[in-house]
C-alpha cells in the first residue's frame, strides 16, 4: 500500500489526508446522531408526565435542556409556553433550526472532500501525463516499458481520488437523510406536545 501512495507522487498526500477526515467525519456523525442519543423514546411521554403531574419546574426544564438535542428544543418550547401556543411554536422553531446546524456539522466538509477527491486525482493524472510525454521527447516510443510504467503511475492519483469521492458522496447523502428524518421526527413530537398542551388547557403549568 505505501509503495502505491508513493507511486502516486505529491498529490496522494492530500488525497490520503482528505480519506482520513472523511472517514473521521462518518463515524463522529453516525456516533452523534444515534437516535437513541438525539431523540430519546421516552422523552417526549416523561415531559408530558411532569406537565400531568404539575412536576414541571424550572430545574426539570434545565435538565430536559442539557439532556438531547430534542430535549433542548422541548425546553424551548416549554420556556415560552407561558405566553401562548404562537410563541411557543416560535420558539420550537428558532430552537429547531440551531438543532438543525449542530445536526449538519462537519457535513459541509465531508461534501467538499467529495467534490475534491476526483478533481485532485484528475490533476494528478494530468502531471503523470505530463512527466510521460517529457520522456517521450527524451527518449522517443521505443522504450515502452517506461511509458507503460508512467501511465500507470499517473492513472493510481485518478483511482485514489475516486476511491476517496464515491464513499464520501455515499455518505453524505445518507448523512443528510438520517438527519432531514431526525428533523422530521422532532418537528411531529414537537407538535403533539403543542397541541396537547392547549388542547388540555394546561398552558400555565410549569
Amino acid at each position: 500500500m505505501f509503495e502505491i501512495i508513493k507511486s502516486g507522487g505529491w498529490l496522494m498526500l492530500p488525497i490520503v489526508f482528505s480519506s482520513v477526515i472523511a472517514l473521521a467525519i462518518t463515524v463522529e456523525r453516525y456516533w452523534t446522531l444515534r437516535v437513541a442519543k438525539v431523540r430519546p423514546k421516552e422523552q417526549l411521554p416523561q415531559v408530558w408526565l411532569w406537565i400531568k403531574n404539575q412536576e414541571l419546574d424550572a430545574n426539570k426544564i434545565k435538565e430536559l435542556k442539557q439532556s438531547s438535542l430534542f430535549g433542548f428544543v422541548l425546553a424551548a418550547g416549554l420556556t415560552t409556553s407561558r405566553h401562548g401556543r404562537e410563541a411557543m411554536k416560535d420558539a420550537i422553531q428558532e430552537a429547531g433550526d440551531h438543532v438543525a446546524h449542530e445536526m449538519e456539522k462537519f457535513l459541509n466538509t465531508l461534501g467538499t472532500i467529495a467534490a475534491i477527491s476526483p478533481l485532485l486525482g484528475l490533476l494528478g493524472t494530468v502531471l503523470g501525463m505530463v512527466d510521460v510525454f517529457s520522456d517521450i521527447m527524451l527518449q522517443g516510443t521505443g522504450n515502452t516499458a517506461v511509458l507503460a510504467g508512467g501511465i500507470s503511475k499517473a492513472l493510481i492519483t485518478t483511482a485514489a481520488g475516486l476511491s476517496v469521492a464515491i464513499p464520501a458522496v455515499i455518505f453524505h447523502r445518507a448523512l443528510a437523510r438520517k438527519i432531514d428524518e431526525l428533523l422530521v421526527l422532532m418537528e411531529q413530537d414537537s407538535a403533539k406536545l403543542v397541541e396537547a398542551i392547549y388542547n388540555d388547557g394546561s398552558s400555565n403549568k410549569k
